[in-house]
């Protein structure tokens, strides 16, 4: 007997090899939803959870290398640069199948000629989202690929050099355009916002080489703009909702740029007869008072219903224009102001009593919320407002938010007194 084989006893799964095995047999779908929803990082990672998941990522159609993605402890610029090329080279070396979304964005990412491989590795594809952000360095100048990428929806640029080549002829599927910090020609930006006649929202901030901007864009309903510029003009762009404007450089009262032309505030709101959302960032507001401003616009804003003015109070045609819009708009529902403290000064006697006429005969019936920041407690603040608070029946809520602690109490006391249309109106003051 003891020469005898014994019997092994069946092998029984431990839990470790069944929860292994469960991991193994999820649905595709679920396999795909999970990946979706981790970092590149993590997404490679899952490789050593069985055989069946060890390929599983290079299925992936969205890549995105950022700073969750790719871990670089060294402050080297050339390691950097050379473990952010390796791990990028290694992930599209393996991908198998279509890349839908890619994404380049890494805090110490600068331009380098191994962005022109990948840009050409992915024109030939069916890429639909590309981002590029480059941090730091010179401007990165985009390569002829890029514009040969005809399925894109989605165009995301930080600190890149746009020099379209002659062959291009837009890209018919793009609906969103974001570009920051770039530099391009005054025509071709032109010719490559009227060649993208799907477009739909277009945010661009902080450009050089375009003084004049002229939009043409018949689906374009979200524009956010930021920069330095002599003038913008929209065409064809009545269906533009939701607008943020903001001029960086003060026009001051040197209007002889636009000695001869129509009002710019009639000309502007004239393009924009469906705005929902208006913000006028900046010194925008100041450019909008070149020309005559008039007590009302000759079409009203009828679909308004927010507004956000960046205002110098003290400005009597800053003043003038911010009435014309408010006036001109009778659905406004909420409404923002404000002040530019460092530029309040007294007005003066004959621009008081401007005001004090132009702020009657005005009934906001819609408006339902106020809110002014950066309050000193000047009288023209003030001036706006009693209007505000005596004209609003259905005020809901106004907002003081003071520039300073300096005063508060003073001016709470003040507020107290002025009347108020809607009996239900509240006041709220935040900290400065």
């Amino acid at each position: 007997m003891s020469n005898m084989k014994q019997r092994e006893r069946p092998k029984v799964p431990c839990k470790t090899d069944m929860e292994i095995d469960r991991i193994s047999n999820l649905p595709g779908h679920i396999v795909d939803k999970i990946l979706s929803l981790v970092t590149l990082r993590d997404a490679v990672r899952t490789s050593i959870l069985s055989s069946k998941w060890r390929y599983k990522w290079v299925n992936l159609t969205s890549l995105v290398f950022d700073n969750q993605s790719v871990l670089v402890s060294s402050q080297d610029p050339t390691v950097i640069k050379n473990k952010m090329v390796k791990i990028v080279d290694h992930v599209l070396l393996l991908h198998n199948g279509p890349v839908h979304k890619f994404k380049l964005s890494h805090r110490d990412l600068q331009g380098v000629c191994d962005i022109d491989r990948w840009i050409l590795f992915l024109s030939r594809g069916s890429v639909k989202e590309f981002i590029l952000e480059i941090w730091k360095g010179q401007r990165y100048k985009l390569p002829s690929p890029l514009y040969l990428c005809d399925k894109l929806s989605h165009l995301e640029l930080f600190n890149c050099l746009l020099k379209p080549p002659s062959f291009f002829n837009g890209f018919k599927m793009l609906t969103s355009l974001d570009l920051q910090h770039i530099t391009m020609d005054q025509y071709e930006f032109e010719e490559l916002i009227y060649k993208c006649s799907l477009l739909e929202r277009l945010t661009l901030m902080n450009f050089d080489g375009v003084a004049h901007l002229k939009i043409h864009a018949p689906k374009l309903t979200f524009f956010d703009i930021g920069g330095v510029f002599e003038d913008v003009n929209f065409e064809n762009t009545f269906h533009l909702s939701t607008v943020s404007i903001g001029l960086y450089v003060n026009i001051g009262n040197d209007h002889e740029l636009s000695l001869g032309t129509t009002c710019k505030l009639i000309k502007f709101f004239t393009s924009l007869p469906r705005i929902q959302r208006l913000e006028v960032q900046s010194f925008f507001l100041k450019f909008l008072t070149v020309g005559i401003v008039p007590r009302r616009l000759p079409t009203p804003c009828m679909e308004l219903n927010y507004l956000s003015l960046r205002i110098n109070f003290n400005d009597e045609e800053e003043s003038l224009a911010a009435l014309c819009i408010l006036r001109s708009s009778p659905n406004l529902l909420e409404l923002e102001m404000l002040a530019r403290p460092d530029e309040q000064t007294a007005p003066s006697a004959i621009a008081k009593n401007l005001l004090e006429e132009d702020f009657t005969n005005c009934i906001f019936n819609q408006l339902r919320f106020v809110k002014i920041v950066g309050v000193i407690g000047v009288a023209r603040e003030m001036d706006y407002i009693n209007f505000l608070l005596s004209s609003s029946p259905i005020l809901e809520r106004m907002s003081i938010k003071p520039a300073s602690h300096e005063g508060i109490l003073e001016l709470a006391r003040e507020l107290m007194r002025f009347r108020r249309a809607s009996a239900n109106c509240e006041m709220i003051y935040l900290d400065p």
